[in-house]
């Protein structure tokens, strides 16, 4: 897929590109049920909230396959937590990262100083607050009848435990390049919930275990689909995509089946920046406390 740069005349109407709508030709196979030619959801109410986070209404979805369990133990020990409980998988996290960051505590031990971030947001980790995350999902995620927004807060948890956010940093607010400024090279910065994730880490020789440009596992999104870089575990870009960076393949942890899983798209927002998600939730998406 080839990059596209988007230009802007005033940083607030900056708005989201997406892959070019994409979709795999041919019949797909679901769980064992066979839909037909360039099927996919419908489009949904891609309307913002006006407030904050909200609860999701869940979607009717076709059946789906398991998720491969190989796949939760890139997740970092010593922030998540992953329970198995029948057809429901739920993960469990403390929200701090395995990496370093200019927005720990000085005193931590993974404390550095900016190597990315032109400015920092207010805040640091490592405080008496409680920044935990928990997400319930089906352990065989299905597509949904219609697609759903994306909401304000998180919508996703990473490998490395910290929460992931869409392309909005504020209600009816898309990512600026102002506010892009204060991103770490992990893609990521403090707001009133917390340390987050918007957008694909940099390359950088500070980091040392974050995907860029690649094929490794970025975490599981709130719809219960894992979400991988931008890259197919042979090297390539996949190009079948559908408008929220999805599609039916095998990954390096699902022992050459085929399921639902979603890729960072691979074109950039603006300047040099790729976000994580900013699509809408093709499966039926859970509310993360």
């Amino acid at each position: 897929m080839i990059y596209r740069k988007i230009t802007f005349f005033v940083l607030g109407s900056l708005l989201l590109c997406s892959c070019g709508g994409l979709s795999s030709k041919g019949k797909q196979e679901i769980g064992g049920e066979q839909l037909e030619e360039d099927w996919r959801p419908p489009e949904g109410d891609r309307r913002r909230p006006e407030g904050g986070r909200r609860e999701y209404v869940a979607v009717p979805t076709a059946p789906g396959k398991a998720t491969p369990l190989s796949a939760f133990d890139e997740f970092n020990p010593n922030s998540v937590t992953i329970s198995f409980d029948g057809d429901e998988i739920t993960i469990s996290s403390t929200g701090f990262p395995n990496h370093t960051t200019p927005y720990w505590q000085e005193t931590d031990s993974l404390y550095i100083e900016p190597v990315v971030a032109i400015a920092q947001t207010p805040g640091r980790m490592g405080s008496h607050r409680d920044r935990s995350h928990t997400l319930t999902v089906p352990a065989a995620p299905g597509l949904a009848v219609r697609s759903t927004a994306t909401s304000l807060g998180a919508i996703g948890i990473a490998v490395t435990g910290v929460p992931i956010f869409n392309d909005s940093e504020g209600p009816g607010r898309p990512l600026e390049e102002k506010i892009a400024e204060t991103f770490d090279y992990a893609g990521g910065h403090v707001g009133p919930s917390g340390y987050h994730y918007h957008s694909e880490s940099m390359d950088v020789p500070e980091n040392t275990t974050l995907s860029h440009d690649d094929e490794k596992l970025i975490g599981i999104m709130a719809d219960g689909f894992l979400i991988y870089g931008r890259r197919e575990m042979d090297g390539s870009y996949p190009s079948d995509l559908d408008e929220s960076g999805g599609h039916l393949g095998a990954t390096q942890h699902s022992n050459g089946e085929e399921f639902y899983h979603y890729h960072i798209v691979n074109e950039y927002y603006f300047g040099n920046l790729i976000v994580l998600f900013g699509g809408d939730f093709m499966g039926s998406p859970n509310t993360i406390l």
